[in-house]
């Protein structure tokens, strides 16, 4: 019955809500990502903007699960905040001269037949001109296909009346579609064209990479809680992308770690987005990079200008006074990053910084809770964390532009620890810095145990003991593979979470491998207390992790880079 369908729906928003149950939130993205998919893809004409736009719904929809008021009808509420969100993708490409690039995308796609040609580009539109109750019943008709018994208790009404206002609501779409000069074979051949073409199933793999990236992001975006990996306020694509990555813990193990990955060819798919995210953050820093050459041209114009002047002296002098300033221009753009481009502005900076103190609460919560902080040092400990993350970004592209050794880049960033660390100190005292570089420690077992718990067969008790098998092991392994490679025991495995990995393409590589050798080791010993499926799933996780670190570490390097000049 829908009016269970639809309680069901609430009841996991309550859970997701209160529980942060990720396998809660992935059943509603399972349930309702080809209605926001298809929905997104009519009105941007982009598959990948599509995904963007269902990105963002569910992170939309994950940070105001616990807002939405208990008579909502999660179906229509989603096709509205799609509807929204589009339109805003869609104005933003036209902005940024886009529309050949979509042209080209719409041409990849699935030919229908030629009156739902006619249909399609109109039918969100048309959607947004009904009301809101007959908007619902047919959105629960015919993209959802439900009975008409099940669309009347959805809508607080009989079976004889839901039919009546189906009906009433598909003539007003046919009356919208004829003023338009859109010629429908009658409300029954226009219904039955919605019914079949209205809906198309999302690309294979991104319920998974949605349903946790958007409970990653609704935790940095919407709860007080690192630099999110999904789609912020008010930003560009590019900018988003930028903040997502930038030593983002909590997201990025979030992301990658999906609880629920279809096959490895998903993988690979998911690499190709990333490089096709990678293409759009080069054309950033293309931009900036413009603005440089533009500053070049007028030097090298104005010193033309001063050979052909020498004969006046006060046009000279002049001029010389701009040649300088220019030259000052250039040397500042070659030492600013696209990231510290964006973050000039103190409102967008004034959100990354928010966005590292959510996100680094919710990789400390399990710590606050373990400690028992008080609200009020709760939040300056996550100040400390987004502060030091702040410090250590200008850090990345002043050791990317100066190519200190090996040795000084150590030296820089151990001294911005130890800064951290002795704040933590003062605030917490000498045995709450000690738990905390325990817990820190010890990330990367109790995320991965955490994560994975969710994929894992069996009762909620046989799977929670798994989960603390698997984080003992990881624990174990992690010791072994650090004292194998000469690494101090406090070093931080996860590599997006030590910035030397970004400032250096070789200790990134080298971080990334050594987790997929501690993960390879775990998972010769899970044999003894996983099965089959479950070790399956593992590997799948596993291979998540490692391409989105890496992915993850390329993007921040990327856009951390100095400006060439």
């Amino acid at each position: 019955m829908l009016m269970n369908m639809m309680a069901n729906d609430l009841e996991l928003l309550g859970q997701f809500a209160h529980e942060q149950s990720q396998a809660a939130f992935t059943t509603l993205v399972n349930r309702h990502l080809n209605l926001v998919y298809s929905a997104a893809l009519r009105q941007v004409r982009s598959p990948q903007l599509a995904e963007e736009v269902s990105q963002s719904v569910f992170t939309n929809l994950a940070r105001n699960a616990g807002k939405l008021n208990p008579d909502t009808i999660l179906t229509a509420w989603l096709y509205q905040v799609t509807r929204h969100t589009a339109i805003d993708v869609v104005r933003r490409e036209v902005r940024r001269q886009a529309r050949e690039q979509i042209a080209f995308q719409m041409s990849d796609m699935n030919d229908t037949t030629t009156d739902w040609t006619q249909i399609e580009p109109l039918l969100d539109e048309a959607m947004e001109s009904l009301d809101e109750t007959d908007r619902t019943a047919i959105l629960l008709r015919y993209f959802e296909n439900k009975s008409l018994r099940e669309v009347g208790e959805a809508v607080g009404a009989s079976e004889d009346t839901a039919q009546k206002r189906v009906s009433r609501a598909v003539e007003r779409l046919r009356e919208f579609f004829s003023a338009r000069k859109v010629a429908v074979v009658g409300a029954s051949g226009l219904a039955a064209m919605i019914s079949a073409n209205a809906i198309q199933a999302a690309p294979s793999g991104l319920t998974a990479t949605i349903a946790t990236g958007a409970v990653a992001a609704s935790a940095i975006i919407s709860t007080s809680t690192a630099i999110a990996i999904t789609k912020t306020i008010a930003m560009t694509t590019t900018q988003k992308i930028i903040i997502a990555a930038v030593a983002a813990g909590a997201i990025v193990i979030g992301v990658y770690q999906a609880r629920e990955v279809s096959s490895l060819s998903n993988q690979v798919q998911t690499l190709r987005q990333q490089q096709e995210q990678q293409t759009a953050l080069t054309n950033q820093v293309q931009e900036l990079q413009s603005e440089r050459d533009q500053a070049k041209s007028q030097l090298a114009a104005l010193t033309e200008e001063n050979a052909a002047l020498k004969k006046h002296p006060t046009e000279v002098l002049k001029l010389r006074g701009e040649v300088g300033r220019l030259k000052q221009e250039k040397a500042e753009v070659g030492s600013t990053s696209a990231l510290s481009k964006i973050t000039a502005d103190p409102e967008a900076m004034k959100m990354v910084r928010d966005q590292q103190k959510m996100g680094m609460s919710m990789i400390y919560k399990g710590f606050a809770k373990q400690v028992k902080l008080t609200s009020e040092q709760t939040d300056k400990f996550n100040d400390l964390l987004a502060d030091h993350i702040m410090e250590n970004v200008d850090h990345v592209t002043t050791i990317l532009r100066d190519k200190p050794t090996s040795e000084q880049m150590n030296q820089i960033f151990a001294d911005q620890e130890a800064v951290l660390q002795e704040q933590i100190k003062t605030l917490l005292g000498a045995d709450g810095l000690a738990q905390y570089q325990d817990y820190s420690k010890n990330l990367i077992s109790s995320l991965t145990a955490d994560q994975f718990q969710g994929m894992l067969t069996g009762t909620d008790a046989e799977k929670k003991e798994k989960s603390k098998q698997i984080a003992q092991v990881m624990q174990e392994e992690t010791v072994a593979a650090l004292a194998s490679a000469g690494l101090p025991a406090d070093y931080q495995v996860v590599p997006i979470l030590d910035f030397r990995n970004i400032a250096s393409e070789q200790d990134g590589d080298r971080s990334v491998k050594l987790l997929e050798d501690i993960y390879q080791h775990v998972a010769a010993r899970e044999s003894t207390f996983l099965s089959a499926e479950d070790l399956t799933k593992f590997q799948e996780f596993k291979t998540m992790a490692i391409n989105n670190n890496r992915s993850a570490l390329l993007m921040n390097r990327t856009m951390m880079a100095p400006i060439s000049k």
